[in-house]
């Protein structure tokens, strides 16, 4: 199967914004208009519902049943462009979406056919699973960037950049080069971040600051706050970047481990110290039930005890 372009990225789960991103000429010349239609207009194939549908996989062509102009996306970002037909995939296993992928094809190319559609929608899970298994690897090294408080990034209504403090160029200098590509000038989860609020705030929706998570280049976590701003003249959103607490990451490490909902309930009775009794009392299970639990975990990280698995989960966000 061939293609003339594609874009592809990693996403927090729980949010499903980017945490990294690859984009091939002449993708990369559109991000913020990319990242307006995936955050803020209606369109065809959005990765949000793709995660959610039966069917991960989409083509523009079957989406508009071969008219194109019908996407906002396509008239605005893809046909400027010369790409023609747009295949999206929501890379999900284990019912979270850790990434997705675009694979576009030249407006002078015919679009994406059935056994091409198929073959992808085949090979999705395999790399869903490589995904969600990269966030196991890479134990943190070092501590966190920066001891002099939050970062905060203020950006305008066109992403550009307002004002940063040195907390945030602290922590900018710890994240790896994969998740900044060059040809921006923050990481793509910052912009992804902002997006969303000024796309919720525009259509004058209530919004709550947003929080994902991004590995930082120790092998630890940052997490990433987006919230607008009131007030001024003019819209902007800030981003506020920290080091992530224990608690913020691990309900990630663990899915990222193949944790089910029952093991991870008790992880998290686990991590707030509660006894076997208080546990079992919990959520109603037998002792037996619990450890059996517990073992299950501990094979899953490759622990053998309590104490390692609050260490484990401390070392992998700090």
């Amino acid at each position: 199967m061939t293609n003339d372009a594609a874009f592809f990225a990693s996403v927090d789960p729980t949010t499903l914004l980017f945490t990294s991103a690859l984009a091939e000429a002449p993708l990369a010349a559109v991000t913020g208009q990319f990242l307006d239609n995936e955050y803020g207009r209606d369109d065809v194939n959005k990765f949000a519902r793709l995660a959610v549908s039966a069917d991960k996989v989409g083509s523009l062509d079957r989406a508009t049943h071969g008219e194109r102009t019908a996407s906002a996306r396509y008239r605005e970002v893809l046909a400027p462009l010369g790409l023609g037909d747009e295949m999206r995939v929501a890379l999900v296993v284990g019912g979270l979406c850790w990434g997705v992928l675009c694979l576009h094809r030249s407006a002078s190319a015919s679009g994406f056919d059935a056994t091409e559609v198929d073959f992808v929608r085949r090979v999705a899970p395999d790399l869903a699973r490589g995904l969600r298994h990269s966030v196991t690897l890479h134990p943190a090294a070092k501590g966190p960037p920066s001891d002099d408080g939050p970062g905060v990034i203020i950006l305008d209504a066109d992403l550009a950049i307002v004002s940063l403090n040195p907390a945030a160029e602290a922590f900018l200098g710890d994240i790896v080069e994969a998740d900044w590509p060059a040809h921006l000038d923050l990481p793509v989860t910052v912009f992804a971040a902002a997006a969303a609020q000024l796309a919720a705030d525009h259509r004058g929706e209530t919004t709550t600051p947003t929080l994902t998570r991004l590995r930082s280049g120790g092998g630890g976590w940052i997490t990433v706050h987006s919230s607008p701003l009131t007030g001024g003249s003019s819209r902007q959103v800030a981003v506020v970047l920290g080091s992530a607490a224990t608690s913020q990451v691990s309900s990630l490490v663990l899915a990222a481990h193949g944790l089910t909902a029952a093991q991870s309930r008790v992880v998290a009775l686990v991590l707030q110290g509660r006894s076997t009794p208080s546990i079992v009392k919990e959520l109603h299970i037998s002792a037996n039930t619990l450890q059996e639990h517990l073992h299950a975990v501990f094979d899953k990280l490759g622990i053998g005890s309590r104490r390692e698995l609050v260490a484990a989960l401390s070392a992998r966000s700090h």
